[in-house]
């Protein structure tokens, strides 16, 4: 049986800790936050205690953590867990900071601990079937990736002004989709070109984008297009598609039933699902359960501190450029 700790009692707080607890073998033993209502609320509803930071990494019997915090705690609590010796599972990212998250991944290997980076995309079924497919051979080799990324409104303005902004914060899950899918075999970006725009939300105007392109281009010449938007009014667009020598692979939206309606007005489908609680279920299902996969059977995590570090350098590089108005190199 494998203690777990939790922190973070809030929305992807929530989704994780049911999993958790959801998972034969694994013992939720804590939840901690510092709102104390809504950790007790959780640790009662699935028969945890409430501790604080330092009582989780004080108790020897803890073997890991899951950090689903704000994301202006992760590094210090992936530098504390690596200190006590604890396993570590982290939503992205690891830092707002390229040199903060290196720090991370230093503190890590030198602990000897595993850590994995919350990245559930590469556990969506439909996105994983289509890296498996690309793996084989399937379209021969991959030459184009297309990423269609749109959330269904945007969050709090006070969210946004903490969250590092829209590459940093919404766009890190295509940045490390675009090297799962088209830098696999070792490839890697070697010039980014992004800018942006407020189109939906003036309140942003000054402080962040709502709108969003980048173009990355790797050292073998492959290209990447990334368009993105903090709001679609038909539900969470979450779509890629990856040209190769010898074919294409899509991965549409997700949709609540795949009933279609045919009659006089017209031909009618659902929407996509609302937002990513709903169309990523079954990717934190399944990304939690290979976290306790790997630590039972030392296999290497599908997603490492080291890919949280190059999806960060990626962001890092877009806002710089969306700033500029140049493109940045590698």
């Amino acid at each position: 049986m494998k203690n777990v700790a939790l922190f973070g009692a809030g929305r992807i707080g929530r989704i994780h800790a049911s999993n958790l607890a959801a998972l034969p073998g694994v013992k939720l033993k804590y939840v901690s936050d510092p709102m104390e209502g809504p950790a007790r609320e959780l640790a009662q509803q699935l028969g945890a205690e409430v501790a604080s930071v330092e009582a989780i990494f004080a108790d020897k019997s803890v073997d890991a953590v899951a950090i689903c915090s704000s994301t202006t705690t992760h590094s210090d609590l992936i530098l504390r867990a690596a200190a006590a010796g604890k396993n570590i599972f982290c939503e992205k990212p690891v830092d707002l900071s390229v040199q903060r998250a290196k720090a991370c991944a230093d503190a890590v290997k030198a602990a000897g601990v595993a850590c994995m980076i919350g990245f559930q995309r590469r556990f969506d079924p439909t996105f994983n079937e289509a890296s498996r497919r690309l793996a084989a051979g399937e379209i021969g080799k991959p030459e184009m990736l297309v990423i269609t990324s749109r959330d269904p409104g945007a969050p709090p303005v006070d969210y946004i002004k903490a969250s590092g902004g829209v590459f940093r914060d919404m766009l890190i899950h295509d940045f490390d989709v675009f090297r799962w899918i088209l830098c696999a075999d070792g490839d890697e970006a070697a010039w980014i070109s992004a800018t942006g725009s407020v189109l939906t939300e003036p309140a942003l105007e000054g402080l962040d984008f709502d709108s969003a392109a980048v173009t990355i281009r790797t050292r073998r010449g492959r290209i990447c297009q990334i368009g993105a938007s903090r709001r679609a009014a038909y539900g969470y667009d979450q779509r890629f598609e990856v040209l190769g020598s010898e074919g294409l692979l899509q991965c549409a939206n997700q949709t609540p039933t795949n009933v279609v309606q045919w009659n006089g007005s017209g031909i009618h489908t659902d929407k996509p699902e609302h937002f990513f609680l709903q169309r990523y279920a079954a990717a934190y299902k399944l990304e939690i359960t290979h976290f306790f996969d790997c630590l039972q059977s030392g296999q290497p995590f599908r997603t490492t501190v080291a890919d949280g570090v190059a999806a960060q350098m990626l962001a890092d590089a877009a806002t710089e450029s969306a700033r500029t108005g140049q493109p940045v190199a590698f």
